[in-house]
């Protein structure tokens, strides 16, 4: 066998990098695929070898990414209330409130600079009792450094009103409920009330105009690399239970559309993971923090979901700018309740099928 020298090193290092998707932070390579290397190389010690790789692939991995490894996560959640006890009668519960904190341990341990939580954050929004968990959840957030926004769901406004928006607004202060907008990373998040039979006529044709005026400044300000918009209605949804909002179609999409940089729209209320794609532009699903889960339509004249095979019962999203793109991932807990795993992941710059190509290139790189 031809001896190995330190140029064949190299090649060998940056043939492991090579099969690893540009949003990992260090390269993910076991020590049996590392010995397996080893066996080809005659000139140099092993442990030496050992740690020349390891060290070449943390160290390929900080500067080939460049930026984007620097770039903080964005994470989103929705829909993380109790179940009621009338919902209980129509959808099967499944440790639901346990899922819920779960899903807050694991973001408490993994520290986002951002935190969206998009609606329904509890059962009843005037209950004061309702919210003593998210009240923990919420000063951890922040005290260890984690800015935290949220937008109203209709559990929020359910029975009395006023006081469940009181409520609401103490835990998120920084809420407008004719929208807002937050921007970490250079990517923009636009936040609506969805809510329109508790907004005035008034209240809708003020959030519609600082909503379109603000999608055409974001469009011309180079300090905002993306958009991601995000209300609590999903305009479409294959859900049994709640159905697609005609409202959010009518006044948020076709704006979300004409926008040059929003290039993801966010909503919970429908208690699933589902992915739609309407001209050219991506519609996440995401209410998957603890409500009961949702039975969706699965007919051909129904949404064409590209998510099709991937139906976790409960999960949250996180966001990474890459340049100007955003790498999207939805991380899922386990059947069996013993921590999460990643699931569906993609670029949106992107196209579909280098999605599936990607996906290919990292199992085969697992398998070898």
């Amino acid at each position: 066998m031809k001896n190995k020298t330190i140029p064949d090193i190299f090649r060998i290092a940056n043939s492991f990098c090579g099969h690893q998707p540009r949003q990992t932070f260090f390269i993910d390579v076991t020590i049996q695929q590392i010995f397996k290397k080893l066996t080809t190389i005659r000139k140099v010690p092993a442990t030496l070898l050992a740690i020349f790789l390891l060290c070449h692939f943390t160290i390929k991995a900080q500067t080939n990414t460049g930026a984007e490894l620097s770039s903080p996560l964005l994470y989103f959640v929705s829909d993380t209330q109790q179940p009621m006890m009338v919902e209980k009668l129509v959808l099967k519960s499944n440790n639901n409130k346990k899922a819920t904190a779960d899903i807050f341990t694991t973001i408490l341990r993994e520290k986002p600079q951002s935190l969206y939580m998009l609606g329904d954050v509890v059962s009843l929004g005037f209950a004061n009792h309702k919210w003593k968990k998210v009240d923990v959840f919420l000063d951890s957030c922040r005290n260890q450094g984690t800015a935290v926004c949220g937008l109203l769901g209709n559990h929020e406004v359910m029975g009395r009103r006023a006081k469940g928006e009181k409520n609401f607004q103490k835990r998120f202060p920084t809420n407008v409920r004719t929208g807002y907008i937050s921007i970490t990373d250079s990517v923009a998040v636009v936040l609506l009330n969805s809510n329109f039979n508790t907004l005035s006529g008034q209240d809708m044709a003020k959030q519609q105009a600082w909503y379109k005026s603000t999608l055409v400044s974001l469009d011309t300000n180079n300090a905002v690399k993306a958009v991601i918009v995000a209300c609590h209605h999903a305009p479409f949804t294959n859900s049994k239970i709640v159905g697609c909002s005609n409202k959010v179609q009518q006044y948020f999409v076709a704006d979300y559309i004409l926008s040059k940089k929003a290039q993801l729209f966010i909503t919970g209320h429908a208690h699933a993971f589902e992915h739609f794609k309407i001209q050219g532009k991506s519609f996440l699903v995401i209410g998957g923090g603890g409500g009961l889960h949702q039975p969706l339509k699965t007919g051909k004249n129904d949404l064409s979901d590209l998510a099709i095979d991937y139906k976790p019962m409960f999960h949250y999203l996180s966001v990474k700018r890459v340049a100007a793109n955003l790498l999207i991932t939805s991380h899922f807990l386990k059947p069996n309740f013993t921590g999460f795993d990643t699931g569906l992941s993609f670029n949106t710059n992107l196209k579909d099928e280098n999605i599936a190509k990607l996906d290919a290139d990292i199992q085969k790189g697992s398998a070898n």
